[in-house]
């Protein structure tokens, strides 16, 4: 295989570059060791940043987050729930930090609205009695999946293409340039080789182990952080503790649910990365302070991130930047490698121009860029990602025949049938995973605890799985759900969990190697 650019790493800013440079003419593959969005672009809150949560810490983070925020609004709506937002401060909170709070955001250009403590309660009636001070900013929260998807899509369509559950294994250099990257894939085991003008690590948290085969060090921080997601939707806009960053002082309302988080958690492996019990009850008790129903509310799943900071290992992760980093590796002796990492899933776009910008400086192209003024199309891809998508649909073109298979999230036959021609166009091969990213099984109240052992069974009748891969598949994707749910386990969902592992190991021996 041959390509001008090849990218590693297939989440917000992999696929935003491969969407920018498609449309620069520039032909790209992109190589991903897993699925869309497998790092932290798939473990966040899904806020699309205001930038006044960086006002004090990072006011170039903040500027770019509105700068960001802002055109993302324009140009991808149909991923975003401009919802607005609220910083809110509670009884014992800073307030030297809340009468600094305006002048922070207005040095920033950033509109912060200050709030009669009635009209704020008004607005969000679960707010703590103990509020003292109330802001209102332009947060919105954003669909990390369909973005990712949509912009794949997109770079697809003008030439690009995607190769997912293939893993960088090493680099040839020959005369300070990389001349072929080897791939295997994580399926089949098979190895290939392909050869690429120019390589970019869009990597995230992997970033220092790609540069690693080049020789390269780049210092990185793997700060994990975890979520919660409740059953419901607690409030209409997202709520942010007024304070200096600190472990769950985010609420994040998207579709039916509310996510809750995060904390800041330094791990030593992006690879070994879950949320843990403690976490889970730290959350719970530092959010409850400003929405107190979270302390009684029902939580269906945890997950976790990890953050891709670069920098020293010293001190309280929160203090590294949240800036993104591009850095042209030709200092480092290799020509033709580039690496982008850092930022927030809020400033995607422009680490991808920037990347861009960097390579057809080097290529001697002149093509500008069109991602900041085109607007990003709505693919058949992407469309199942959005809680409440498939119910709408089912019910408006219901037909006799299309079985749901998901009943918490109303999944039927004819869309699992749609998301797996998908992944076959992509090149890809369906799996339990691979359907479950692109649509919302799984993410409902059971977990995937009764819709797996519906959807593997009709996988088999469509000639997808065959032999034991059915059963591989029902392990792995339980387990992954399983990760989510065993930190949350208390009361009645501790008994669903019994029923569940009765079906599944009773019924079709998952527990067994």
């Amino acid at each position: 295989m041959k390509t001008q650019v090849l990218i590693i790493g297939g989440g917000a800013t992999g696929t935003g570059l491969a969407r920018d440079l498609s449309l620069r003419g520039v032909r790209c593959i992109l190589v991903e060791k897993q699925d869309i969005n497998a790092g932290a672009s798939g473990g966040n809150h899904g806020l699309l940043h205001s930038g006044a949560r960086y006002v004090a810490s990072d006011p170039e983070a903040a500027k770019e987050c509105r700068e960001e925020g802002e055109l993302l609004k324009r140009l991808a709506p149909h991923c975003i729930e401009d919802t607005g937002g609220l910083f809110v401060a509670v009884r014992g909170d800073d307030e030297n930090y809340v009468t600094d709070f305006p002048a922070l955001c207005a040095k920033s250009g950033i509109p912060a609205e200050m709030l009669d403590l009635n009209t704020a309660r008004e607005m969000e009636p679960e707010l703590s009695p103990d509020i003292i001070a109330a802001f209102q900013v332009a947060d919105a929260s954003v669909d990390p999946f369909m973005l990712s998807l949509d912009n794949m899509a997109q770079a697809r369509q003008q030439g690009a293409e995607l190769l997912c559950y293939h893993k960088v294994i090493s680099f040839r250099i020959e005369n300070g340039r990389i001349r072929k990257i080897i791939v295997r894939n994580t399926v089949s085991g098979e190895e290939t080789e392909i050869e690429a003008d120019y390589v970019v690590s869009a990597s995230g948290a992997w970033a220092g182990i790609i540069a690693g085969l080049a020789g390269i060090e780049i210092p990185m921080v793997y700060s994990k952080g975890s979520l919660l997601v409740t059953q419901n939707r607690i409030t209409k806009r997202v709520i942010n503790r007024l304070r200096k960053a600190s472990d769950a002082d985010i609420l994040v309302p998207g579709g039916t649910v509310s996510i809750l988080g995060t904390t800041s958690r330094r791990t030593e492996d992006p690879d070994d990365c879950r949320p843990t019990i403690a976490e889970v009850d730290d959350i719970i008790e530092d959010g409850a302070r400003m929405v107190p129903v979270l302390e009684n509310t029902r939580y269906i799943r945890a997950y976790s991130g990890v953050r891709p900071l670069i920098g020293s290992s010293a001190g309280d992760d929160r203090n590294v930047t949240r800036g993104f980093a591009l850095i042209d590796h030709a200092p480092d002796g290799i020509e033709n490698f580039i690496t982008i990492t850092g930022g927030k899933l809020t400033t995607f776009r422009l680490m991808a121009e920037k990347t861009a910008d960097l390579l057809c400086r080097k290529m001697g192209i002149t093509n500008p860029c069109k991602t900041g003024t085109e607007p990003l199309p709505s693919s058949a891809s992407g469309k199942w990602t959005e809680p409440g998508s498939a119910p709408k649909m089912w019910l408006t073109r219901h037909e006799s025949d299309d079985m749901i298979l998901c009943e918490c999230e109303m999944v039927s036959k004819g869309i699992i049938d749609g998301i797996m021609e998908g992944i076959r166009e992509q090149g890809g091969v369906p799996t339990l995973k691979s359907v479950g990213l692109r649509s919302r099984i799984g993410k409902g109240p059971c977990q995937g605890g009764f819709c797996s052992a519906r959807i593997a069974p009709y996988m088999y009748d469509r000639e997808v799985l065959n032999g034991d891969r059915g059963l591989k598949e029902l392990r792995d994707f339980l387990n992954e759900r399983w990760k989510g749910k065993y930190p949350m386990l208390w009361d009645l969902p501790l008994e669903q969990a019994e029923i569940q592992e009765a079906l599944h190991c009773g019924l079709f021996g998952l527990e067994l190697q």
